[in-house]
Order: C-alpha cells, then sequence, then structure tokens
C-alpha cells in the first residue's frame, strides 16, 4: 500500500469525485464544492469483513482541500439505514454555525434518503483540521483530513517541504462500534475496546493477518517532508515515533508554533500536528518503523497494542538495494502511563505570537469559569443488572451535571426563541458541591442529569479553569470546544489554587489550540474570546465519555452589526 502525496499525479484523478466552481474572488478565494455519498461497503482488516458507513466508498474517507478564505459547500446524501451528521472539527464556523454538524446541538441529523450542504469560509485558518460524523459512535469509520493550505502568495513560516502527507490515525473494531456502545449504554459498563489502530485506515505488521495492509511511506534522501498528523482514534491518546528521525513539531490543530525537534509526540483525539521529518542525506541502507501506541491514564481496559507503518527510502539508481532484505529499525515510545512526557510535551506548545501571527490572548477577563471533568455513576434502573461500579451504571459529567442530549436541535430552540422544555440557560459556573478534586473521592459519586447551557454576552472574555476528579480514577480527558481556538495559559498537577496558580499563567505566547488535554489529576486553564454567535458544544474527544455525558454546551448571543450576528437557518436544515 504506498501513500498518497498531495503533490503526486493521482492528485487530479482523486477529485474526480467532486467539482471545483472556481468563482474566483482576489480576497475570499474561490468556492469549491465537494459530494459526500455516506453509503455501507464491506472492509476487510484483521482478517473480517464487515460492512462500514463511510463517504464516497473511500476508508478513511476523502480529504478535503482548501485555501485560507475558501468557501466550501459539502452536499452529504444520506443512504444508510443511520442518522449521520458531519462535523467540521476546528473549523471557526464564524456567522455559520448551522454548518458546525453535532447531531442535536446545532442540527439535527441527516435522516435516510435526506441530504444536506453544508456551507462556511475557512477565514483565519490554514494548517490541517479534519472532519468527522458526529453522533453515536459513527465516527470510528466516517473520518478524513481537512489540509487548509495558506492563501495564495503566502509561504509557511517555515522551509517548504519536498511533499507533504496527512497521516490520519484511527481505531478499528472488528464488531459493528454502534453495537459495542449500544450495548455499554445497556449495561452500564465499560465498552469493548478495539481490535487495532490504523495508520490511514491500515494496522500494519504487528497485527494478525495484516502485514498487506501496511502504510508505507517512501521517501528520497535529503528532502523535508510535511507530515500532516490527525487522531481520530476514538478512545485513545497516542503517542507516534519513527525510529532513528527526529520530527520538527510546526503547527497543531491549524495554527503555527515555535519550532521545536522531538523523537516522539503525544496527540489526543480530536487533535491534529504538523510535523517536517528531514529525510537522511543519503541512502540508509535501511527501513524503520513509524509506530504509535496509547498513552493511558484511567483504570479501565483498552487496546494494547501498536501500530506499525514503514518509512521506505527509495534506493538509488542501478542499486542492487531493492532486491535484498534491509534491517528495520523499531523506534522506542514511552511508557503507557508516562504522564511526565505528556507534560513536558504539552509544555514546549508555544504561539508563534510573531507580527504575522499574533497571540491575541485576551488580557482582562469578563467572566470566570471553574469546570470539574471526570466519572461518576448513575443508578441502575430497576429489576435490572447493572456491569458499572458496585452495580451502577458509568456516568460522565462537567461540574457533576452529565449532559442530556435534547431530541431537537439547540442552536433552533436558541434562534427561533423555543427553549422552553429543550434547555436551560443555568449551567454551574463552578461545583455546586466543592470537594477535594485530587484527593480520596467523595462516598457519593452519583451525578445529576440535564440539558444546561452557559450564556455568553458577544465578544465576553472567557477564563476557564477545567480540573480533573479521582472519581473513579483520576484520568487525562481531552477537551474538545467548537466554534473557537482557545490560548492554554496554565496547567498543574493536585488541585487548582485560584489565589497562587494564575501568578504562573503564560500570557505572552501561549499555545492555540481547540482541544486540550486535562491532566491527569490536574488541571488546565484557557481563554478564549466569545466572538462567534451560536450554540457551541464543548466535551471530551474520548467518544466513551461523550456518551456518558462528560459534555455541555455554550450560547453566544448576537453582537449589534450585521457581521456579528449567526445568520437564519438554510431552507434544507435537516428537521428532527
Amino acid at each position: 500500500m504506498g501513500v498518497f502525496l498531495l503533490s503526486s499525479p493521482a492528485f487530479l484523478v482523486f477529485f474526480s469525485f467532486f467539482t471545483f466552481c472556481l468563482l474566483v474572488d482576489p480576497v475570499l478565494g474561490i468556492t469549491r464544492h465537494y459530494k459526500f455519498d455516506v453509503k455501507l461497503h464491506n472492509v476487510t482488516r484483521l482478517c473480517h469483513t464487515r460492512s462500514i458507513v463511510s463517504v464516497n466508498g473511500q476508508f478513511p474517507g476523502p480529504r478535503i482541500v482548501a485555501r485560507e478564505g475558501d468557501q466550501l459547500l459539502i452536499k452529504v446524501v444520506n443512504h444508510v439505514p443511520n442518522n449521520v451528521s458531519i462535523h467540521w472539527h476546528g473549523i471557526r464556523q464564524l456567522q455559520s454555525g448551522w454548518a458546525d454538524g453535532p447531531a442535536y446541538v446545532t442540527q439535527c441529523p441527516i435522516q435516510t434518503g435526506q441530504s444536506y450542504v453544508y456551507n462556511f469560509t475557512i477565514i483565519g485558518q490554514r494548517g490541517t483540521l479534519f472532519w468527522h460524523a458526529h453522533i453515536s459512535w459513527l465516527r470510528a469509520t466516517l473520518y478524513g483530513p481537512i489540509i487548509i493550505l495558506p492563501k495564495r502568495g503566502i509561504p509557511y513560516p517555515f522551509a517548504k517541504p519536498y511533499k507533504e502527507v496527512p497521516i490520519v490515525f484511527g481505531e478499528w473494531f472488528n464488531a459493528d462500534p454502534e453495537a459495542v456502545i449500544s450495548q455499554a449504554l445497556q449495561t452500564g459498563g465499560g465498552p469493548n475496546v478495539s481490535d487495532a489502530y490504523t495508520i490511514n485506515g491500515l494496522p500494519g505488521p504487528l497485527y494478525n493477518c495484516s502485514a498487506k495492509d501496511t502504510f508505507k511511506l517512501k521517501v528520497k534522501p535529503g528532502k523535508n517532508y510535511l507530515l500532516r498528523l490527525v487522531n481520530a482514534a476514538l478512545n485513545d491518546e497516542l503517542f507516534f515515533s519513527i525510529a532513528n528521525h527526529t520530527l520538527t513539531v510546526v503547527d497543531v490543530d491549524a495554527v503555527y508554533v515555535k519550532p521545536f525537534e522531538t523523537e516522539t509526540l503525544l496527540i489526543t483525539p480530536g487533535q491534529t500536528t504538523n510535523v517536517i521529518l528531514k529525510t537522511k542525506p543519503s541512502y540508509p541502507n535501511a527501513t524503520f518503523f513509524m509506530t504509535a501506541r496509547p498513552y493511558v491514564t484511567g483504570q479501565g481496559t483498552f487496546d494494547n497494542s501498536t501500530v506499525a507503518g514503514i518509512l521506505e527510502y527509495e534506493s538509488p539508481p542501478n542499486s542492487l538495494h531493492s532486491s535484498i532484505m534491509l534491517p528495520l529499525f523499531k523506534p522506542i515510545l514511552p511508557a503507557l502511563n508516562d504522564t511526565s512526557f505528556a507534560t513536558k510535551f504539552a509544555s514546549k506548545l508555544r504561539s508563534l505570537a510573531s507580527a504575522q501571527y499574533p497571540a491575541n490572548v485576551p488580557q482582562k477577563v469578563d467572566n470566570h469559569f471553574f469546570f470539574t471533568v471526570g466519572l461518576g455513576t448513575s443508578p441502575c434502573q430497576h429489576n435490572q443488572t447493572c456491569q458499572g461500579p458496585n452495580g451502577t451504571k458509568f456516568a460522565a459529567s462537567v461540574n457533576n451535571v452529565s449532559f442530556a442530549m435534547p431530541t431537537t436541535a439547540l442552536l433552533q430552540a436558541h434562534f427561533f426563541g423555543q427553549s422552553n422544555g429543550v434547555y436551560t440557560p443555568d449551567f454551574p459556573s463552578s461545583p455546586i458541591t466543592p470537594f477535594n478534586y485530587t484527593g480520596s473521592p467523595p462516598n457519593n459519586t452519583m451525578v445529576s442529569n440535564g440539558t444546561k447551557l452557559v450564556v455568553l454576552p458577544f465578544n465576553t472574555s472567557v477564563e476557564l479553569v477545567m480540573q480533573d476528579t479521582n472519581i473513579l480514577g483520576a484520568e487525562s480527558h481531552p477537551l474538545h470546544l467548537h466554534g473557537f481556538n482557545f490560548f492554554i495559559i496554565g496547567q498543574g498537577f493536585g488541585n487548582f489554587d485560584p489565589n497562587k496558580d494564575p501568578a504562573k499563567f503564560n500570557l505572552i505566547d501561549p499555545v492555540e489550540r481547540n482541544t486540550v488535554g486535562v491532566p491527569s489529576g490536574g488541571w488546565v486553564a484557557i481563554r478564549f474570546l466569545a466572538d462567534n454567535p451560536g450554540v457551541w458544544f464543548m466535551h471530551c474527544h474520548l467518544e466513551v465519555h461523550t456518551s456518558w455525558g462528560l459534555k455541555m454546551a455554550w450560547i453566544v448571543l448576537d453582537g449589534e452589526l450585521p457581521t456579528q450576528k449567526l445568520l437564519p437557518p438554510p431552507a434544507d436544515l435537516p428537521k428532527c
């Protein structure tokens, strides 16, 4: 299985499934049309064949390629029995909240036989993002990269790479992931784990029956390759390394960072990382594994396996190298629970904070929030035996509120003033009952349930501290905020101290992201400006925790100017 490179001749063939509509605007770019046909098709991995939900018969799905300033019109047609919605993960969606995609938050899902055109413009972003299904566990197979090139004539703030290669991590289940989560929610226990991790849909030679399903990256000596890494796995943060090679991190979550070198990186579900791979100056007479395996902090079961791809150097002309077995080098990855590495890696990430790419950190704060994030329990229904802790059901919450998904879309209810019976605007700004969050857990681990939202006036500056808890064990939680990037101004272990910890905040060049790992047994502080009207989901990107209720939503009200208001919904917005 060879790699598909952005500059290869196949690039033109690849785009045969959609049509460019070149409506050129020198400022805004062009309008690009894509069509996503969501269908079932058979895929075989690990010698198991099953019918998966996919886009255009591709697994992983097709890549979206655009430039900063381009408008995208993506028609999604649902040909499968499942309800479907697609989220364009990390796209700001300025004034286009109807196109964000999370089911029952910004839209009702697209039902069987129906379609919806996602219409949005990429404003002020360049780098790597990704798209994925945002309903139940369909994103296990419904995902693909979004590649945002700079505007024409604007170079990267690093040497132009020879080639660009998307590397998308995923998780493969031999069983139907929808059945896996359905069973778990019914029994109250933890869901069965995946059977393999994948690189661009391929598990690689360390798994049974998978040597032929191996991602191979063929490179030339003395070249720079831009690897666009995406973690689209359902439930696992991943370490990644290429044997005997150093990577230079240049971009995270489609925001440039101060470049730094590393042999290993950590990437949570929902995060993207662009790295420069500088190949060896001459043919090395060897091949090299690129591997990924999980970073694990929780107490539950997990997929303790390793995905491997192969880095191959093109052999010199007229050489005999291609016909002999070359030595294969393997990288050494951190221990599964190496929180020290995770902390050090996160601390190296800093914004460029240059004149061209400033770090516009809010210096004053209008609203402070303190959210606990973690697990909990909910009672077992009468006449049922549950498999969660002490006969209960597993749950998860923010400020002990386990989010109850509505049956109609929150954004519609907000926009049309029909919130009664759908949601209440009273999400607690801090825990109702404070406790020693990282000490001995409280005796009562039961969560409350509700569809509660935070309401923010337009242009409110927000500081949010997210605190992990020890309830059912401390655990790292990758929190994703829709509709915004935020600045990670501080993090630490133990309980956040509002009197001492803010003195250590970085308000100069903090990294800007859309997904942040709340440290296991610790806290993280972020700031953002609520400059995007709409309803914006925030949730753990470990899909099992989202299913258990570790999610909430923010309403940002309209501003006074036309450019500060959410536009009316499109005519084809799906109905519940």
